[in-house]
């Protein structure tokens, strides 16, 4: 199975002294192309700050985050911009949908943003994928809270990254809901063999993954490897 994603003692920390806090403390992990690796832990844990490391949203205060051999935080702001727009989609728990312009417009917005032309074919097959046939010119307002955060799947997956980053992606929709969700996620990333990386604290959301790392304290304390099929 090949890497596609590392960490070496990576390393987040806020204050000084005394109110120093460990968000991320040391932490290696491994995730392979393909995969879906959950990654659970308490309120406080640090599994948001960890994947906001891993998508280059937040600088570290010390270690390496490695995707395609290279170290993310080696590529300069406007460098590691771009990275992120290409290589890496992210869903977050507020979907972050432009109110004013519909569905398709929407989806693929990122693209265009980075100066490239959308594969209609390839959108049009993940709108499908995702039952949003009928919504393409539906304005975000119109629609269900799970039909808003399939709109932000199908944003993620539109300009084919090949990571797919979730922080607690269905937090804000109802149990039911979040299952029908996150089903079509599981099928889309590998339908497009992306690998997807999850946080959540949701144990039966956590079981759809591949395999589970569990994070205390800013530490990965199990990584699962022994789930892995």
């Amino acid at each position: 199975m090949q890497t596609i994603l590392q960490t070496n003692n990576l390393c987040k920390y806020y204050g000084k002294g005394a109110n120093q806090v460990k968000a991320v403390d040391h932490t290696g992990i491994c995730v392979f192309q393909g995969e879906f690796a959950a990654i659970a832990g308490k309120s406080g844990s640090g599994k948001s700050t960890l994947l906001h490391l891993l998508g280059g949203l937040e600088y570290p205060t010390s270690g390496e985050v490695i995707i395609g051999g290279n170290n993310i935080f080696s590529y300069k702001e406007e460098a590691l911009a771009a990275f992120r727009r290409r290589k890496i989609g992210f869903v977050f728990q507020s979907f972050n949908l432009i109110t004013s312009i519909n569905v398709w417009e929407n989806i693929v917005l990122p693209i265009g943003l980075d100066g490239r032309k959308a594969d209609t074919a390839f959108i049009e097959d993940i709108i499908r994928v995702l039952s949003l046939d009928d919504k393409k010119t539906s304005m975000p307002n119109t629609l269900s809270g799970g039909q808003q955060q399939r709109v932000a799947i199908a944003r993620a997956l539109a300009a084919r990254p090949d990571i797919i980053l979730a922080d607690e992606p269905t937090g804000n929709l109802d149990s039911k809901t979040s299952l029908e969700v996150m089903s079509l996620l599981k099928t889309s990333v590998k339908k497009y063999g992306q690998t997807l990386i999850m946080i959540t604290h949701d144990e039966e959301l956590a079981q759809m993954a591949d395999r589970i790392l569990i994070i205390e304290d800013g530490r990965v304390v199990d990584d699962g490897r022994k789930a892995v099929s």
